[in-house]
């Protein structure tokens, strides 16, 4: 059976984290892309990446527009395994924290918290401020997670795709989306050698 997943990309810095995305489930047949991106995620896909629309949208098998608030993924009998919003702009978060539907992404994030469906969103933003956090306190205690792209450096990382990688390959997980060689999976610490 065919998988789905929503993938918005709005405003934030970040872009390639839902480019990735995006590319992390392209080679799997089982899974299903609906991408949906507001016009500042395409403006920063193109000042961040150099991507056009045409390039971004190739990318996932369905397309819709940020203004179609009657395409499918806007209503909970679409049947769907859940959405990333990645990266989520703090106006984005505020929207879907505070009800406010008022375009395909805030819409279809909607959709997830009241079907009781995993959405995932890259919050970004630094430093962040009382309204923020406030604002991710609410989408959390709504069934949503907020899981902001932030580095681990226990993988020692050499390249900023070591650490895009590895955030796509957490957010991955959460969708249980099989995949290899994107996160290098904690085993604790070892013992220096010659210790007791």
């Amino acid at each position: 059976m065919t998988k789905r997943l929503v993938v918005a990309i709005t405003g934030a810095s970040g872009a390639v984290y839902g480019v990735r995305v995006l590319q992390a489930l392209s080679p799997l047949a089982d899974w299903e892309t609906h991408l949906v991106c507001s016009p500042s995620g395409l403006l920063t896909a193109h000042h961040e990446l150099g991507l056009q629309r045409p390039q971004v949208e190739a990318m996932a098998d369905a397309v819709h527009n940020v203004r179609d608030i009657g395409a499918a993924i806007a209503s909970g009998s679409f049947r769907c395994d859940g959405m990333v919003v990645a990266p989520c702009s703090m106006r984005t978060l505020a929207a879907i924290a505070t009800g406010m539907a008022d375009n395909l992404v805030t819409r279809a994030a909607d959709v997830m918290l009241k079907e009781r469906r995993r959405l995932v969103l890259l919050a970004r933003e630094t430093p962040l401020h009382l309204v923020h956090l406030r604002n991710m306190t609410a989408v959390t205690e709504m069934g949503a997670i907020v899981l902001p792209p932030l580095p681990a450096f226990y993988t020692h990382p050499q390249t900023v795709d070591d650490i895009v990688n590895h955030t796509v390959g957490r957010v991955l997980d959460l969708f249980n989306v099989p995949h290899d060689g994107l996160v290098q999976r904690w085993e604790g610490l070892r013992p220096a050698i010659g210790a007791a």
